[in-house]
C-alpha cells in the first residue's frame, strides 16, 4: 500500500561534509548535508546554508568555500562542527582538526580530510530557509592513496552520509554505471 504524504525534505541519504570558508583573518568550518553536483563541465556543485549560520556571511563575502569529504575517522570532528557556532568558538580547535592553506582559494581546507574540493561561487540563489551557493570546482586536494589517473577514487563504505538525524557509512558496490548495457554482450 502506498501513502500520500505532505511535502518534506526526504531525499536521503546525502553526503555529510565539512565546508570550510573565510580567509586568513576569519574562517570557519560548518557541517552540511545539503550538498550536490549540478554540472559537469565546468564542474559545479551546490551547498545550502541556513541563514542563521555564521558561515553564510563568510561565503557571501569571500565568494569561496571548500567541501571537505568525511570518512569515519572525522565523524567526531564533523559532529562538533555541526553543533557549535563559529561565532562562539574556534571550531578547528574544538573539533581537533587542522587548517591547511587553500591551494586555489583563500579559505582553508581540513588537512585531515581525504579529499578537499575548492570552489569559487558563481551564483547564489535565496530560498525561504537557505541560501544555495553554486561553486565552480577550481581545485581538488586529495590524499594520493585515494586517486587514480588524476581522479578521486574512494573505497566502498568510505564516506559518511546523513539521513533522518543519523550518520551512516556508505555501503558495498552493488553495480557499476552501464552494467545493464553490457548484459546482452
Amino acid at each position: 500500500m502506498k501513502l500520500v504524504l505532505e511535502p518534506h525534505t526526504c531525499l536521503a541519504p546525502l553526503p555529510a561534509v565539512i565546508v570550510t570558508c573565510g580567509d586568513e583573518k576569519e574562517n570557519n568550518a560548518i557541517t552540511l548535508a545539503w550538498v550536490g553536483t549540478v554540472n559537469s563541465a565546468p564542474p559545479i556543485l551546490s551547498i545550502a546554508v541556513r541563514y542563521s549560520r555564521h558561515s553564510l556571511g563568510l561565503i557571501a563575502r569571500t565568494k569561496e568555500f571548500t567541501v571537505n569529504l568525511i570518512d569515519r575517522s572525522l565523524l567526531h570532528a564533523m559532529d562538533v562542527c555541526g553543533v557549535t557556532s563559529g561565532r562562539d568558538v574556534d571550531k578547528f580547535a574544538a573539533a581537533g582538526i587542522t587548517r591547511a592553506k587553500g591551494e586555489r582559494v583563500g579559505c582553508p581546507y581540513v588537512a585531515e580530510s581525504p579529499v578537499a574540493i575548492e570552489c569559487k561561487v558563481v551564483e547564489r540563489v535565496d530560498f525561504p530557509t537557505h541560501a544555495v551557493f553554486f561553486g565552480e570546482i577550481v581545485g581538488v586536494v586529495a590524499d594520493a592513496e585515494y586517486t587514480h589517473g588524476g581522479k578521486v577514487v574512494l573505497p566502498d563504505g568510505f564516506l559518511v552520509t546523513y539521513a533522518n538525524g543519523k550518520y551512516l557509512a556508505t555501503g558495498d558496490t552493488i553495480g557499476t554505471y552501464g552494467y545493464t548495457a553490457k548484459e546482452g554482450k
